[in-house]
């Protein structure tokens, strides 16, 4: 029997590893009607709950399955600022000024994640050690060195470094050099996720888990929210449901991409390999297009994935590849069993910045973080609710909800994209 992936959250290191209580749900009030109704109970969700809340709105979350049971359950918890646009080229898309200004938002991305951890009290083994882009290539060596530069001349804490510094700082000599990003930083992210609805419900959200929200209709200025347990009313609707969106919203499901993200858990490092293969809270992804990234977990395993396949189906050849990745890289690993391995969807969008549509007036949706959902997450939750609270606009300008052309043939032209990228990354281009 073939095993989905999405039901491969019971393998995660993530639930056996709670540090976080999981919130409680409230108990449904049919007929409720409140200022901010959001769909969907990961990062961006929870942030916009908790962002809501603590400014006086009455907030409903509905989640289909259980808190951050989608991508901010299954990921690898690192929180890295900034989109894979570098800041020049933010500028170039958006204008000068404007540019600047959404390079300076996604640049504190990071420090957003750990001011909030830091003021409710998040159990979630923060720590800020920096984020590693490590180069595979002489040519991609040059690209990340000029993004490190441009950084830096915003006077953000990073530097450049050398084959023997990554090699020194990683455990590792698979890379000819590489930045750090010192802002960046890891987080245990399902603790993260209960910790953010914790406090929201503190706050006076009302949570509720198992509750898809099945149909959105037209009701007077605002929303009539239907789920499974009956009707609920809002001014506001914030759909929040990124890689693990259905048919709510006509067209959000068809106007990204997705892709399998797998990742593999060893048995816990000997301190003598803790001390050495990425060490203190350092977190780290490569410049290849279908890029390994790795860290070592709060109880001290190493972390190792990769994206690449397509589809729900679990795929033991992709996971065993990673393995084998994960060896070559770094050999003393060879002798430790792996402990847990699981799998999720990672939604991209074609132009790999995440996207804000207003579908409808009041109808507010965020998604498309492109393997940065820790921060760039919790950062869009935050900005919807000052859209909705405030009508102010966000730094990321909005574009229109669009289904991809060609999205029907999905499978195919991602299978295709993967042998470009395959062919690109043996070439040594960045991504």
């Amino acid at each position: 029997m073939v095993s989905s992936s999405a039901d491969s959250i019971r393998h995660a290191l993530w639930p056996a590893t709670l540090r976080e209580r999981r919130p409680l749900g409230d108990c449904f009030e049919e007929g409720l009607s409140v200022d901010i109704a959001i769909i969907g109970g990961g990062f961006a969700g929870c942030s916009a709950a908790l962002a809501a809340a603590e400014r006086g709105a009455s907030v409903a979350l509905f989640e289909a399955r259980t808190l951050g049971w989608g991508a901010s359950g299954r990921n690898g918890g690192q929180v890295i600022p900034g989109l894979k646009l570098d800041p020049s080229e933010m500028e170039a898309k958006y204008g000068k000024d404007a540019g600047y200004r959404l390079s300076e938002a996604v640049g504190a991305a990071a420090d957003v994640v750990f001011s909030l951890i830091d003021k409710h009290g998040i159990d979630c083994a923060p720590r800020r050690g920096g984020w590693i882009q490590a180069a595979h290539a002489q040519t991609a060596l040059a690209r990340v060195h000029q993004r490190c530069g441009e950084w830096a001349a915003r006077g953000a804490p990073v530097e450049k470094l050398d084959a023997a510094a990554v090699s020194r700082l990683l455990g590792t000599n698979a890379y000819v050099g590489g930045w750090i990003d010192r802002r960046a930083g890891t987080v245990h992210p399902l603790s993260y996720v209960f910790g953010l609805a914790r406090a929201a419900q503190a706050a006076g959200a009302k949570l509720y888990e198992d509750t898809p929200a099945t149909s959105l209709v037209r009701d007077d200025d605002g929303w009539l929210i239907l789920t499974a347990r009956g009707p609920l009313s809002a001014r506001t609707v914030i759909v929040a449901t990124d890689a693990y969106s259905g048919s709510l919203v006509p067209h959000l499901a068809q106007s990204m991409l997705l892709v399998q993200s797998a990742q593999v858990v060893t048995d816990p490092l000997p301190a003598s390999l803790r001390e050495r293969l990425v060490p203190n809270g350092i977190c780290a992804s490569e410049t290849r297009r279908l890029a390994f990234y790795f860290r070592q977990s709060p109880d001290g395993r190493m972390m190792f994935g990769g994206r690449g396949a397509v589809g729900d189906n679990e795929q033991p050849a992709f996971t065993n590849a990673l393995v084998a990745a994960m060896h070559r890289m770094f050999p003393d690993t060879r002798s430790l069993a792996i402990a847990y391995r699981w799998s999720g969807q990672v939604g991209l969008t074609l132009d790999g910045i995440p996207h804000i549509h207003e579908a409808e007036p009041n109808l507010l949706i965020g998604l498309g973080y492109n393997g940065r959902g820790v921060a760039m997450a919790s950062l869009m939750g935050r900005w919807l609710v000052g859209k909705a609270l405030d009508a102010v606009e966000p730094p990321l300008p909005k574009t229109t909800l669009e289904p991809i052309a060609w999205h029907r043939l999905r499978g195919p032209a991602i299978a295709l994209g993967v042998s470009w990228a395959w062919l690109r990354d043996r070439a040594g281009f960045a991504a």
